[in-house]
Order: C-alpha cells, then structure tokens, then sequence
C-alpha cells in the first residue's frame, strides 16, 4: 500500500521469515535485523502487536531512533502507550482486516501482493475460520480477495502442509503427555528442550486436545533451550487465556494468548495448574 502510494519502504522484521511464508517474499523484500545500523526513515509501523519488546533487541533499536512510531493491531494492550499513533481495534478477527480498511480509506484498491498479505493474516489468526473471532465480515473479505487472485487451496498447502518428517512421530510423543486437571476440563500438554523439537508448531496439537468435547482450555509448555519456558494457550467458549497470561507477563486474545517464563518446565507448569485451577474453582462457586 506504502509503495503504490510513492513511499520508499524497507521491511525489517527481528528473525528471518518462515519457510513456509516464503511466497509473501516473491512480492516484497523482506530481511532479518542483524544489528546494522536502521535505515534511514521517517516512520515505524508497527504491524500484529503492541508492545516494543516483542522485537526484542530490533525494539531497543527502533526506540532510540527518532521517527514516529505507528501501531496497527488488534491485540488487547494494559502498557502505557508507547507509540505516537495507533490504529487498534480488538475486535477485528485479524490485523490483516483492518489493512484492508486502509485501503478502502485511502481508496486504493487491493492488487494481488496486498491480497496475499491479508488473506494470510485473516487464516492465520481465525484457524482457517474455524475459531470463534471469525465473524461475517472476515469470510466476506476473504471472499473479495479470491476474487483478487488468492488461492486458497495454494496457500493452505504452503503454509500447513511443509512439515518436517518427524512431525507425526514427534506430534504422538508430545500428545502422550497430555494431563487433565479441572475435572477434566484443563488440558496441559508439555515439551521438554530436544534438538528434533526446534521450530516446531504447536498448533496440531493444541487443536487435537482442544477436540476433547469435555476440554475448556489447552495449555501447551515448552521447555526452550535455555531452560525457559513458552506457553500457549487455548480455549473454547467462556475461558479467557488473555487474562490468565497477563498475570505472567504475556498477551493476545480471550481464545488464544501466549505467554514466556523465566522458570523450569515444572515450576511453569505447577504455576499454570495452580491459577486455572483457581478458575475453574471460583466459577464452580458461582462467584462473578
């Protein structure tokens, strides 16, 4: 949208884009910050989230430098605004949405490297539209940018269908240690640090558990190679993980969120059953 409008952007994101989003690199540039100094720039967007430490030492960064500082997201945020300005709405089934919106403001149309940026955005965030933020408008819009030119049968294959080879065997192991509390109705699945787990996704196994008719939420630990954990989390219907991970420092949405600590796989996950549990107590007492 920027290029078509005569701007000169460079897209700079913390880590090299994933394999499987290699296609999105077919129609811009995107690099991997290695500590050079930033371009030159007038203005950061900051695209998916709203806080400046998700970009870790690039965030330091992007905060000396003095531009202008713009979010665009649909994440929940408690921090003190941080950015000069923001368009935030947390409604939105996906960031990508509100892209769109953009577009339609500026009266741009979409072309086809916008299209695949959104239509990504939109499966990624509502599960291929099977999770409860997906309303009427995101498979309307989706609907649009077929129309553009997206194939969505291409893209599912690009994204979900490159696993490794030792996916489904490592997926059997990791599902082999899911634990029920809540009278069954919290499931923790864990992961212990292993060379044959990097770069895994987690997302096959979380909607496995989740399947569980009696299942509310899923939380999946990580034991990554420092010995620190990542969580994360999901849940059904009235369950919301935004607010059980802000109590640890992390975020996201009432269905999906995430969170990292500084702690051993069984410190974390006592913690994680201990306030669920706690939950899962004070609705059982029918307190508000």
């Amino acid at each position: 949208c920027l290029d078509r409008m005569g701007s000169e952007v460079t897209i700079l994101n913390p880590d090299p884009i994933e394999a499987r989003y290699s296609y999105l690199s077919e129609h811009a540039t995107f690099r991997a910050w290695e500590g050079e100094a930033l371009p030159a720039h007038d203005v950061v967007v900051f695209l998916d989230f709203n806080e400046i430490t998700r970009c870790g030492r690039l965030g330091e960064a992007f905060a000396d430098a003095n531009s202008k500082k713009l979010v665009i997201d649909h994440h929940i945020s408690v921090d003190k605004p941080w950015w000069d300005e923001a368009f935030v709405d947390v409604r939105a089934s996906a960031t990508g949405l509100l892209i769109h919106r953009i577009h339609e403001v500026i009266g741009l149309d979409i072309d086809l490297p916008a299209a695949l940026g959104i239509f990504t955005s939109i499966v990624s965030d509502t599960g291929w539209f099977k999770y409860s933020n997906t309303d009427a408008q995101t498979p309307r819009i989706a609907s649009e940018l077929v129309e553009t030119g997206v194939e969505p049968p291409k893209m599912y294959q690009a994204i979900e269908q490159r696993k490794k080879l030792n996916h489904p065997e490592l997926t059997g192991r990791v599902l082999a240690r899911t634990k029920f509390f809540a009278d069954d109705r919290m499931a923790l699945v864990t992961q212990p640090w292993s060379e044959d787990a990097v770069g895994y996704d987690s997302d096959d196994v979380l909607d496995c558990v989740r399947s569980v008719a009696r299942v509310e939420v899923v939380l999946f630990v990580r034991e990554l190679s420092d010995k620190t954990c990542k969580l994360s989390a999901r849940s059904k219907e009235w369950y919301d993980v935004q607010r059980l991970t802000r109590r640890f420092g992390g975020g996201g949405h009432a269905r999906a969120a995430g969170a990292s600590f500084e702690s051993s796989l069984k410190e974390t996950c006592a913690d994680l059953v201990e306030a669920v549990e706690g939950d899962f107590a004070v609705r059982d007492g029918g307190a508000a």
